[in-house]
């Protein structure tokens, strides 16, 4: 047996053996939340800290070199539990200075067939892919991944393009205008929800640090822009600000 299926068996039986015991309405609440489109999906019930905790303490148990790393991940990242696609993610993110453009290539790829959450898809470019690309000079390499990300046909890594976007606009407190409402105005023309609910995420996040350019924008389109987007757009704005634009 390879390293890596040893720490991918460790990974999943300790998630396993230390998953809470949750009442049938958590269980349904849980999964209104996370809305998969797998019907295979599964959730144990973990919280974050308890899945980094879980992947940091079966890692120093092995001597892991990057290229295994990458073979958990392939492994778990195609499971239909939604706490070892979680591992997968953060058990790579342990390796993260090793990080470079086929990394970006392995994600892609890798969410393009088994990512099946927004929880997924967001926790993953806030807390890994986001942060990496966010670093001086990475910016080329940003752009190129936002760019082609925001071409896949694949809606998570659609919605992902974005998240890494607005990442970065919080990590330098500022954001380039063209990049943004180019970014959006290609992403108008996908009708899904988590499309629309992530473009209004996108411009929430930029109304903290220049809010008068985005209220421009918004004031300027509303009457075509979808609701859905309009609301989380303005969730940050003044009430009066926000009521205005609301107001069709």
């Amino acid at each position: 047996m390879t390293i890596s299926i040893s720490i991918s068996n460790d990974i999943k039986q300790e998630l396993k053996i230390s998953a809470p015991t949750l009442t049938q309405d958590q269980i349904t609440r849980r999964d209104k939340i996370f809305n998969s489109n797998n019907p295979n999906f599964k959730c144990h019930g973990h919280k974050i800290p308890e899945i980094e905790s879980i992947v940091k303490k079966i890692n120093n148990k092995y001597q892991c070199s990057h290229n295994e790393a990458i073979e958990v991940f392939k492994y778990l990242i195609n499971s239909n539990i939604h706490e070892e696609k979680f591992a997968a993610v953060f058990f790579l993110n342990l390796f993260k200075k090793n990080f470079n453009e086929f990394t970006i290539d392995i994600f892609k790829s890798e969410f393009t067939k088994y990512c099946d959450t927004w929880a997924l898809c967001d926790s993953t470019m806030v807390r890994v892919i986001g942060p990496f690309l966010g670093k001086r000079g990475k910016e080329e390499l940003a752009k190129q991944t936002i760019e082609e990300w925001s071409n896949s046909e694949n809606m998570w890594v659609r919605r992902a393009s974005m998240v890494i976007l607005l990442k970065i606009t919080m990590m330098k407190k500022d954001f380039n205008k063209d990049r943004v409402f180019e970014i959006v105005e290609k992403m108008l023309q996908f009708p899904e929800d988590y499309i629309q609910k992530g473009i209004g995420w996108l411009l929430k996040t930029c109304t903290m640090y220049d809010p008068d350019v985005i209220i421009n924008y918004l004031e300027k389109n509303k009457k075509h822009l979808p609701r859905l987007i309009l609301r989380y757009a303005t969730e940050k704005l003044p009430k009066e600000e926000r009521a205005r634009i609301l107001k069709k």
